[in-house]
C-alpha cells in the first residue's frame, strides 16, 4: 500500500498539478486507511479490499470524532485512489466504485462589513515595524480576494501597478489576473519604494512580501499578523485571512457585480462554489426589496 500511495501522489503532483497541501492531506487520509486495514481487517494489499471495508472505516472515523466535512474528503480520496489503481491495471475491479460521498451541510461564510474592514486596515500605523508591508498585505487581501497561499507567492513580475492588475497562481497551478484597487495600489507602491528594498538579501526571491530575513512570508506569519491587527482594532469577530476573501466577494456581489466575474476573480473552477455568496448578504436584499417593492 505504501508504494502504491507514493505512485498515486506522484500522479497527483505531475499529471493533475494539485497543490502540495492537497497532496499531503490525501496522503494522510490514505495512510490512515492503510493502517486501519492492516490492524482491523488484516489486509495489506488493495486487491483484498471489499466494498464493506469502506463503510466500516468511515464509520470508525466518525466515531473517532472526525468532522463530516473531513469524512467527505477522506471518502473522495479513497474513491479516486482506487479509480487510479483500476486505470493502471493494478486492480481488475474497483471496490470503491459505488462508494457514496457523504453529504455535508453547507455553512454560510462569515464576512465583515465595510466599516469593520476599514477599522482593521487603519489599525496598521506608519510607526509599526514593517507597517508599510503589513498595510499593503491587508489591502491586497481585501482588494483582490486572494487566498493566503496566493498572497505569499505573488511575485514582482506579476504585478502591474499602472494597470492595476496582478497575476496570481491558484489551486491546480491555474493562473488568473485580478484587479487591484487604488487604495491597495497606493499601499503596495509605498511598500515597494520605501520598505521592501531594506528587506532584500542574497536569499531573497522575487516574491512581493518578504520577511525580516528577506524570505517570502509564510501563511502562518500572515495569519499571526492578521490576528494581531484585529486585536488592536478591538474587533470581537474571529478575524482570519480568508475572512477578507469572503468579504471581498460579498461586497462585490452586494454592489451589483456579476457572479461569473466574481467566480473568475476568486479562481473558482465551479460556479456553484461562488453561488454561496448569493445567500450571504440578506441585508442588501432586504434594502432592495424595501426600496423598490410597492408593498414593502
Amino acid at each position: 500500500m505504501e508504494r502504491l500511495i507514493d505512485q498515486f501522489l506522484l500522479y497527483l503532483a505531475t499529471e493533475r498539478g494539485l497543490s502540495t497541501n492537497y497532496q499531503l492531506s490525501t496522503r494522510r487520509s490514505l495512510e490512515i486507511f492503510a493502517e486501519w486495514l492492516a490492524r482491523q481487517a488484516r489486509i495489506s494489499s488493495p486487491a483484498h479490499v471489499e466494498p464493506g471495508h469502506f463503510a466500516d472505516y468511515l464509520a470508525w472515523r466518525k466515531r473517532s470524532g472526525l468532522a463530516a466535512a473531513s469524512i467527505k474528503l477522506e471518502a473522495v480520496a479513497l474513491r479516486i485512489f482506487f479509480r487510479f489503481l483500476l486505470a493502471r491495471k493494478i486492480l481488475t475491479s474497483n471496490p470503491a466504485e459505488n462508494l457514496s460521498i457523504p453529504r455535508v451541510e453547507k455553512y454560510l461564510p462569515e464576512t465583515l462589513n465595510a466599516s469593520t474592514i476599514k477599522r482593521l486596515l487603519e489599525s496598521v500605523g506608519g510607526a509599526d515595524i514593517l507597517g508599510l508591508r503589513d498595510r499593503a498585505m491587508l489591502e491586497l487581501l481585501y482588494a483582490s480576494g486572494l487566498r493566503i497561499s496566493e498572497l505569499c507567492n505573488v511575485r514582482l513580475e506579476g504585478l502591474d501597478l499602472q494597470e492595476g492588475m496582478i497575476r496570481v497562481t491558484g489551486k491546480g497551478n491555474k493562473t488568473r489576473f485580478v484587479p487591484v484597487g487604488s487604495e491597495a495600489r497606493g499601499a503596495i507602491g509605498r511598500y515597494l519604494e520605501f520598505e521592501r528594498p531594506k528587506l532584500v538579501s542574497r536569499r531573497s526571491g522575487a516574491e512581493i512580501f518578504l520577511s525580516v530575513r528577506g524570505r517570502k512570508l509564510t501563511p502562518q506569519r500572515v495569519w499571526q499578523l492578521v490576528k494581531r491587527y484585529a486585536a488592536r482594532a478591538g474587533l470581537e469577530a474571529n478575524v482570519y485571512p480568508h475572512l477578507l476573501r469572503h468579504s471581498f466577494a460579498t461586497h462585490l456581489l452586494a454592489g451589483g457585480a456579476d457572479l461569473r466575474i466574481i467566480q473568475e476573480m476568486l479562481g473558482h473552477a465551479d460556479i456553484s462554489t461562488t453561488q454561496i455568496y448569493t445567500h450571504v448578504d440578506s441585508s442588501h436584499l432586504k434594502s432592495v426589496h424595501k426600496k423598490f417593492h410597492p408593498r414593502a
